[in-house]
């Protein structure tokens, strides 16, 4: 699966990174996981042959996209919806400064350009003595085509700019805005973190479909709570705390 190249990145007092990069993996997510003993730390490989995404769905991983997952110990697994929101701003934002794109987040996980994918995170969790949290990062870069079944709901920088982009510089402004944010997740200042991602939505307002464990259903994205739920206002005008499922904005 290649071999991986270990460094470590300056923190800003935060929190410290090594940092794993590798040509090929299953998953960065997963070999993480290896290396969960080793602290905090950042897996990146140039190519997955078993991406995921939420509910184990296949992620498209070829050469020109960045994949990459950040490992952390953390007090508790109460909270980690902030990580993901933490992440997916960490990403929109190196999008909008790096490529001058308006990319926004998509509730739970996604940043979109243009109502269309260009990134997904992936959040796992393991629980054994201590409490680790793997916050995974799929983001379309150079990729000039993509499969038949989503190339009209994905994009990449390139598709959007028609310029290539050094992939480890964007892993590393990532990194570097994500340690930003991550200062908030520390002190328990999550009514920040929801401040910061509601300023990014692309969600909120919007008519939406929402496809759950529970049921489907539709209504007006009005708010997202203190546990990062959705809150959807029905057409009877009731309120439905939406935990997990998938949004659809056009139907």
């Amino acid at each position: 699966m290649g071999t991986g190249r270990k460094a470590r990145i300056n923190g800003t007092g935060i929190i410290m990174l090594k940092f794993y990069h590798f040509k090929t993996l299953d998953s960065t997510n997963d070999k993480a996981k290896e290396f969960v003993k080793d602290g905090n730390l950042v897996v990146v490989s140039d190519r997955q042959l078993k991406g995921k995404g939420r509910f184990d769905r296949k992620w498209s991983s070829g050469l020109g996209g960045l994949y990459m997952t950040i490992g952390l110990k953390v007090d508790s697994l109460d909270n980690i919806g902030y990580l993901t929101f933490i992440a997916s701003i960490a990403a929109a934002k190196t999008i909008n400064k790096l490529a001058k794109l308006d990319s926004k987040v998509k509730w739970p996980n996604d940043v979109l350009v243009d109502g269309k994918k260009i990134c997904g995170i992936l959040t796992e969790t393991i629980s054994t003595k201590e409490n680790y949290a793997f916050v995974g990062v799929g983001l379309n870069v150079n990729q000039e085509r993509f499969p038949k079944n989503i190339a009209n709901k994905t994009v990449s920088l390139f598709s959007k700019t028609n310029k290539k982009y050094n992939i480890e510089k964007i892993s590393k402004l990532i990194i570097k805005e994500f340690k930003n944010l991550f200062q908030y997740y520390k002190n328990k200042d999550y009514q920040k973190i929801i401040k910061i991602w509601k300023e990014n939505s692309h969600t909120l307002g919007k008519e939406i479909k929402v496809k759950s464990v529970s049921g489907t259903f539709t209504g007006k994205a009005v708010d997202v709570d203190k546990d990062c739920n959705l809150v959807l206002r029905l057409k009877n005008g009731k309120k439905k705390k939406i935990v997990e499922g998938d949004i659809f904005h056009n139907f």
